[in-house]
């Protein structure tokens, strides 16, 4: 028997980054109307510390809280306005402007905003000894297993594999990656040698200072003379709601072996994939025998999948939405609006279908689901209150600030190249241990940076990236370490 109808000005679903950050901006811009954020969980992700790195750009921290926690005040983590229901949309009507829930309850909703993320892009569904690491939740079975666990198989290559790579102890890890070197979601090759320096015990610790490297490299160079291939010997080791950043930090991520408390250097499998994987019993203890496409065989007590997202859309909806042929997302404008009027979506679960900018691409980063939140919640005021507004300016130019193998890393435009085609080069600054430095040039124009270590260089970038100065008259001289190039243009 269904439930009595509850009537809302603003639904959000997702107690994620995006849903979380579509209220409170919705608290903010319209105090007085009701607002409900409809969770699966009673775990929500709130951000807090907000700490520019450059004008636009910001880090900060993700918090898991209890919607029942207080502050040290005693209050609420989410603005009183915002009420909270524990529940999963099952159906939405797009026509009559209600929804569902599993619950059988019916909410009646004037605008609503789907946050419902993404779910692990499994290996292998439905079996125990493959497990995703996507939330709050799946870390804690990770934990759990990982306590009585002496070899594992990870497989990925973007953030999160790449933070367990770095941060797993007293456990054998095997890393099954699919391209020539590590993290290549986020870098190149040569930033993924610079961190493998990082896997030899006590490399930062040295006394001397290595000099640093600056060199000038167009696309087509570096092609042929850069990129790492498995067979070169500098790429080989010796020996509900999304994760946020250095969410590892919040977790204990230590396996059974004692002689391996401190850390371990991985072993990583190049440029292969796993052919198939064969559950195994021995003396009443279960482990999985995996192959390799190269036909290398690893017994392991389980495998860790972390091979992306796909937007989750577990609902039924009529209208149906338009979806993006290519990942699977619903489409949105540049409002964060769907093809069903008053239907915004954010984060994860939406593709941005409006025109592309020089300087921004979506990336499903929590970054990303933080900004577009807020700009649905925006949108959704606007619309409420029938103001014209634009869309805000982050989404003139792509910024990430993160952490890789215990350095801090940022992101900025077109930071690998991506869609300048093979039209462009690069100048490149390392420091064994201490920086890595990246320029993407286009026409003596900045288009895109990578920036780890203490570099200092993100506003600067920022700048050079939307202001578009020519560079050319600045030569190699603009990552010559001698020379500060704040001083040129800040």
């Amino acid at each position: 028997m269904q439930k009595d109808c509850d009537d809302v000005t603003f639904l959000i679903v997702g107690g994620g980054i995006a849903g979380v950050s579509c209220a409170e901006t919705l608290a903010i811009c319209c105090p007085e109307e009701s607002i409900l954020l409809l969770t699966e969980s009673h775990i929500i992700k709130t951000i807090s510390n907000l700490e520019p790195v450059a004008r636009y750009l910001q880090k900060f921290e993700v918090h898991q809280r209890s919607l029942s926690a207080t502050d040290e005040n005693g209050g609420r983590y989410l603005p009183p306005v915002i009420r909270t229901q524990i529940d999963k949309l099952q159906y939405l009507n797009g026509n009559e402007r209600f929804i569902i829930t599993k619950k059988d309850r019916k909410i009646r909703y004037r605008y609503l905003c789907l946050c419902t993320g993404g779910q692990p892009r499994l290996i292998s569904e439905n079996n125990s000894l493959v497990l995703g690491i996507r939330d709050s939740d799946s870390v804690l079975k990770f934990q759990n297993n990982l306590k009585t666990a002496t070899n594992i198989l990870l497989v990925g290559n973007g953030g999160i594999a790449s933070e367990l790579a770095h941060e797993l102890k007293g456990v054998n890890v095997h890393w099954v990656i699919k391209d020539n070197h590590i993290a290549s979601t986020f870098v190149d090759a040569g930033a993924a040698y610079f961190f493998q320096q990082t896997f030899e015990k006590g490399q930062q610790q040295n006394d001397a200072k290595p000099e640093s490297v600056v060199k000038r490299l167009r696309y087509d160079e570096l092609k042929v003379k850069d990129k790492l291939t498995p067979n070169d010997s500098r790429t080989h080791l010796k020996g509900g709601a999304a994760l946020g950043p250095d969410w590892h930090q919040h977790f204990r991520l230590q396996g059974s072996l004692k002689e391996l408390e401190n850390y371990n250097k991985p072993i990583i499998h190049y440029n292969c994939q796993v052919s198939s994987m064969v559950p195994c019993e021995e003396n009443d203890t279960r482990y999985m025998l995996v192959t390799l496409s190269t036909g290398k065989q690893i017994k392991c007590d389980f495998l860790v999948s972390a091979t992306g997202v796909n937007p989750r859309l577990d609902f039924t909806s009529e209208p149906a939405l338009d979806i993006e042929d290519n990942d699977g997302g619903i489409k949105v404008d540049e409002m964060m609006q769907t093809s069903t009027p008053f239907i915004y979506a954010a984060g994860d679960v939406c593709a941005a279908s409006w025109p592309s900018t020089d300087h921004w691409f979506q990336m499903r980063l929590w970054t990303q689901a933080r900004q577009m939140g807020s700009m649905a919640g925006r949108s959704m005021a606007a619309a409420f209150n029938s103001e014209k507004i634009y869309q805000d300016f982050c989404f003139e130019l792509f910024g990430h600030v993160t952490q890789l193998f215990g350095y801090p890393v940022v992101l900025l435009g077109r930071y690998n190249g991506q869609d300048l085609g093979s039209n462009y080069e690069l100048l490149l600054r390392t420091t064994p241990g201490s920086e890595y430095i990246k320029f993407v040039l286009q026409n003596g124009r900045l288009r895109g940076a990578i920036l780890i270590g203490n570099t200092e260089l993100a506003e600067t970038c920022e700048n050079l990236i939307l202001n578009g100065i020519d560079l050319t008259p600045f030569g190699d001289d603009i990552l010559n370490p001698d020379i500060d190039i704040e001083d040129y243009f800040d």
